[in-house]
């Protein structure tokens, strides 16, 4: 067995019980096995044995009181896994899925992503079970302060930044800092995605979703392609599934369909995004609520049960922006038959190795999340910028910035991927061109 193969088998050994972990690790590692042919020093350094521990897992308790005034009990996590190139940064996800190896496969996934934006952030990742869904403004500020007196002892502006992700937008953010400002008593960046009036950034709202686009629109731009007349399906309908939806249809592409847990909406006319914006981010209502919007005589959308389905749904790209795990096999399958030209990852991990391999070998675009979705965390890094520097950019700043930053990255994962041999593999190029960046770090840092 070769170097690589072992630490990952030990790994497993390890971490028998983190399978969100282990598909993470194993589809990572079998992929940047070339780099320590080309680069023995590493092994000699053990430095893969340390690039797959964290350097810190905290675990905590979060009471609080709901409405009623009983007192709730929920868990959670940071992981700072490395920060060889900088501060940790990394989102917090409040879903009752959240555990532990969930939190220990997006951190891992998060220090290649950080490092393919050519900013100098490490990766971390943080969350809790606890799910904000069917609770109030109250309950949630409770909760939101609880968790942050205990996660207030290993953050900061040059330690630890945390950022949202599922769960947690504005409104989590805000009460979160709240409490970070109280307990401080310094209006320091320590937590990205903040509102505009105390210190957040113009496109961090859109910035994942845009980024998403953005790559895509270079990959179509390298085939002498474009985004103008194609049909795109979006799963989710979050913050990242409505802004890549958006920006698509502005670059003249039509969304067919996009979807929530409870299903998904199709609409071979198109979807108009300014009625998802007004469902999701003020009604916080459902997906299928959009029916309501047009009268018997306009309505050309339907709703269908069972949001994987929506892969069955014929696609020149699919943007998968929901959670990880979406897209299996089958679905995969049903693409290809579809003739679905390119698949761009706006979630983390949308893909199972199995759909993964069979989207490459049908020869289609396959842009992975740790590439395709780091423009949120790269307009959070311009957002640290933006704060520490007392300045606020303006909208078209920042949107370019965050334009050539993906491009970038697309540019990147291309020219590693041929590099070692994978020409138009950019899971293999994401991996390689993030690996080496954090690994060179590591070895000029020493055994730490």
């Amino acid at each position: 067995m070769s170097y690589v193969s072992d630490v990952l088998e030990d790994l497993k050994k390890k971490s028998e019980n983190q399978p969100e972990f282990i598909q993470a690790a194993t589809e990572i590692l079998e992929s940047i096995e070339p780099v320590f042919e080309k680069h023995p020093e590493y092994q000699k350094a053990g430095l893969l044995e340390r690039y797959v521990e964290p350097e810190r897992i905290v675990i905590f308790r979060v009471p609080w009181i709901d409405d009623e005034g009983k007192v709730r009990v929920n868990k959670g996590y940071r992981i700072q896994f490395n920060s060889a190139i900088g501060p940790y940064k990394g989102g917090l996800r409040f879903h009752e899925s959240v555990n532990l190896s969930i939190i220990k496969f997006l951190g891992f996934e998060q220090i290649l992503k950080n490092s393919l934006t050519g900013m100098n952030i490490g990766g971390g990742k943080g969350g809790s079970d606890f799910n904000p869904k069917g609770k109030s403004d109250n309950e949630i500020m409770r909760f939101c302060q609880s968790f942050m007196t205990e996660l207030y002892n290993y953050i900061g502006p040059d330690t630890d930044v945390p950022a949202g992700d599922i769960g947690v937008g504005s409104r989590e953010v805000g009460f979160l800092f709240g409490q970070y400002n109280r307990i401080s008593n310094e209006h320091h960046c320590v937590l990205t995605g903040s509102g505009l009036e105390y210190g957040g950034s113009l496109v961090r709202t859109e910035a994942t979703g845009y980024g998403l686009v953005y790559i895509t629109e270079e990959a179509l731009k390298q085939r002498n392609d474009s985004f103008q007349g194609k049909t795109v399906v979006v799963s989710g309908s979050g913050n990242v599934a409505i802004y890549a939806a958006e920006k698509a249809i502005m670059l003249g592409a039509k969304v067919i369909a996009m979807s929530d847990s409870s299903g998904y909406i199709y609409d071979e006319n198109g979807i108009q995004i300014p009625f998802i914006k007004e469902i999701k981010e003020i009604n916080y209502g459902r997906i299928s609520e959009y029916l309501d919007y047009f009268d018997d005589e306009n309505l050309t959308a339907k709703f269908v049960e069972g949001s994987n389905n929506i892969w069955d749904l014929k696609c020149d790209i699919a943007f998968p922006c929901a959670t990880q795990n979406e897209l299996d096999g089958d679905s995969a399958r049903k693409l290809v038959s579809n003739n679905v030209k390119y698949l761009s990852e706006g979630a983390n991990m949308p893909c199972t190795l199995e759909a993964t391999e069979i989207l490459q070998k049908a020869g289609v675009v396959y842009l992975p999340g740790k590439a395709a979705n780091a423009g949120g965390v790269a307009t959070s890094a311009l957002e640290m910028a933006q704060r520490s520097s007392k300045l606020c950019w303006s909208f078209e700043e920042v949107d370019s910035r965050l334009k050539a930053i993906m491009v970038n990255i697309y540019h990147c994962i291309d020219q590693a991927a041929k590099e070692y041999g994978f020409e138009e593999n950019y899971v293999i190029g994401s991996n390689i061109a993030g690996f080496i960046k954090v690994a060179n770090a590591m070895m000029a840092q020493g055994v730490v």
